[in-house]
């Protein structure tokens, strides 16, 4: 799928609300640090019930509201049920990294963040999901776009490029940002242990 440049995602955004869904803040500080210089009206929401156990959970989530305050952004947390996770899951939780098992998560929370774009009045939606190395683009710009809602479009950018990897890394020093050494599941956990 092709990835928005920085100018026309600029253009494209100007003058609509963007939400961008944010799994963690080692993934979203570029992002959020980019979005906020081009003076774009976004927020970011947290909505990750994927993330086990709660303490970890809990950590990530205070990470990424540090981030959000430092930039003058708003932020927002969905509701953290791990149970629907695994139920979204169940059945392909024994798949690895980058399978049907991220699918069906990206789609979970991706279909949570569609719905609240709409409700909380965004006119667009875009993830973070896909700047871990651990995640394939494709499959979270396939989840993004079957998920949108009517009235709120999935955009579909690419945080892996143009610098953002090298920025992310700096970001993360400068701010003594804790970053993970896995996804969020406890089956990322036990995949990357392999």
């Amino acid at each position: 799928m092709k990835q928005k440049s920085t100018q026309l995602l600029e253009s494209q955004l100007q003058g609509k609300r963007l939400l961008l869904l944010s799994c963690c803040a080692p993934c979203s500080v570029e992002a959020i640090e980019r979005l906020a210089g081009m003076r774009i009206d976004f927020a970011v929401l947290f909505y990750n019930p994927n993330i086990y156990p709660a303490t970890e959970y809990q950590h990530r989530l205070e990470q990424n509201k540090q981030v959000c305050e430092r930039y003058h952004v708003p932020f927002y947390e969905g509701e953290y049920d791990h149970q629907i996770y695994l139920d979204a899951v169940k059945g392909v939780e024994h798949l690895g990294e980058r399978s049907a098992r991220c699918q069906k998560c990206f789609e979970l929370r991706l279909a949570y963040a569609a719905t609240f774009a709409k409700e909380h009045g965004f006119d667009l939606m875009t993830s973070v999901f896909a700047v871990s190395r651990w995640k394939d683009l494709n499959q979270v710009s396939l989840a993004g776009q079957r998920t949108a809602v009517d009235g709120v479009d999935y955009v579909d950018i690419n945080w892996r490029k143009g610098g953002a990897q090298e920025r992310r890394q700096e970001l993360i020093k400068e701010q003594g940002i804790y970053e993970q050494p896995w996804c969020g599941c406890e089956f990322s956990k036990r995949d990357i242990k392999k």
